[in-house]
């Protein structure tokens, strides 16, 4: 299959769940959109956003250090804390994608699946970070590799909920073998849909991100991805 032929089945398994997909993103979307305000607001970004402007207003270009200045360093850790919640709110999701996509009856609760094993998750998510972010520092393409190298570790997970969590991100690196501009394609795909989500946040007038072409983009998108996972696994299965 295309991945042309993956997004067009992935309609179709929404067509079949509608509405309660689409419910079941509201509540995905609600809950990101709430940790990210709250990142937001919690590390300082306004009040660094401002400072930085007026010092701009100001004549002055101020440098990185006294940007990063800015920002409530002692906010740093509850930051973290909510980028770490997000990443379980995240596997939560794909748990129900997973499910929509093999014909199984999803519920609202499989959002909280990612609480079943908060460990692994993670742990996958903080080495696969700091494996990516080396990569990006040495250089921009290794970087991108390593992205692309754990993106089926959290399915090979919820899979096998016994499976360690480095033998999730080793199966992840070697299923994405000669299939990473494949994803890396797939992705780009769904650029469209992302700007012009961003646009519509722009242009609305409201004091807080409103993600609406995210409530149709995430199930989209997450189904899309769930069928380029279990293609990977038919493959290496032949």
């Amino acid at each position: 299959m295309t991945w042309n032929d993956l997004k067009i089945d992935a309609r179709r398994l929404m067509s079949e769940n509608t509405p309660k997909i689409f419910i079941v993103s509201v509540i995905f979307i609600a809950l990101i959109t709430v940790i990210g305000q709250l990142q937001y607001y919690i590390s300082g970004a306004p009040y660094a956003y401002d400072q930085y402007l007026q010092e701009l207003a100001d004549g002055v270009i101020p440098n990185i250090g006294a940007v990063a200045s800015y920002f409530r360093l002692g906010g740093l850790p509850f930051v973290l804390v909510l980028w770490l919640l997000a990443s379980l709110v995240d596997v939560g999701f794909m748990s129900y994608c997973l499910k929509i996509s093999r014909g199984q009856p999803g519920e609202q609760r499989d959002i909280l699946n990612g609480f079943m094993f908060p460990g692994k998750i993670i742990l996958i998510k903080v080495t696969a970070n700091a494996i990516i972010l080396l990569g990006f520092i040495l250089f921009i393409a290794p970087g991108i590799i390593a992205y692309y190298w754990y993106r089926q570790s959290y399915y090979i997970l919820l899979d096998d909920p016994r499976k360690g969590t480095f033998q999730c991100l080793r199966e992840s690196r070697l299923m994405m073998r000669g299939k990473k501009l494949d994803l890396f394609l797939l992705d780009l795909s769904f650029i469209g849909w992302a700007l012009l989500d961003s646009l519509i946040i722009i242009l609305l007038p409201l004091p807080f991100s409103l993600p609406l072409v995210s409530i149709f983009l995430a199930p989209y998108r997450g189904l899309t991805c769930v069928a380029f996972y279990d293609q990977l696994i038919r493959t290496l299965a032949v």
